[in-house]
């Protein structure tokens, strides 16, 4: 059996009304390449593999893709595998199975579309109802290379981001504005809470090791 070649795997969740960039996003960070016009992502897969010893059938599944990117970050060789979900009412039943074991999710809206940003509310609470509790969030204003036609000012996107106490970044996949940065630093924020988690656990091993047993007398008796 070979050797894996990374030290951690982190399940990354691009979501967000369709149209808004999500492909273009992935395949600017995976491939470092960008294409003006993008088939709605449409994930045909028919095969059998093998995921934190879970063996998973996928057939014909649709409105799912994704990809792998492995990265560096404070001596770790972290594997990404970064899925996108089409944003389709329509693909809604489908895109909600995979937030199960999501670690990071990118809240994806347009800033030349006001819908989208609207709907970012509905994305959050989607993101309560089938994610875990602590897992990593951030939101992206993306197509900000497009200033002619913005209709959705930066304020308004630190606003919300601020309000859930999740971070925010403005992008461009086109541009190549801030792509890197939103997954990297994502990848950052799920690390540091598993060290900071890691601590808490080594810390209350330290304790429980250190703390002396109690030890019921022996030889005495009481006297009334």
């Amino acid at each position: 059996m070979s050797k894996k070649n990374y030290d951690l795997l982190f399940k990354l969740l691009l979501i967000g009304d369709s149209g808004v960039g999500k492909t273009c996003i992935l395949f600017r960070f995976s491939d470092d390449a960008f294409q003006t016009t993008f088939i709605s992502t449409i994930g045909l897969f028919n095969f059998l593999y093998l995921f934190d010893c879970i063996f998973i059938y996928h057939y014909l599944i649709i409105g799912i893709d994704f990809k792998i990117k492995t990265i560096d970050l404070k001596g770790k060789r972290i594997k990404l595998q970064i899925w996108d979900t089409a944003g389709q009412e329509r693909f809604h039943t489908i895109t909600t199975s995979y937030y199960r074991g999501a670690m990071g999710i990118m809240l994806v809206y347009d800033i030349t579309n006001a819908k989208s940003f609207d709907n970012i509310a509905k994305w959050l609470r989607n993101i309560d109802e089938h994610a875990s509790e602590d897992v990593e969030k951030m939101i992206l204003g993306n197509k900000c290379d497009m200033t002619d036609k913005r209709v959705v000012s930066r304020e308004r996107g630190e606003s919300i981001a601020r309000e859930h106490g999740i971070r925010f970044l403005e992008t461009s996949a086109k541009a190549n504005i801030n792509i890197d940065r939103a997954f990297l630093d994502l990848a950052e924020a799920i690390l540091n809470k598993q060290i900071v988690g890691q601590i808490l656990i080594d810390k209350q091993d330290k304790i429980n090791i250190s703390k002396p047993e109690s030890k019921s007398p022996v030889g005495k008796c009481c006297n009334f």
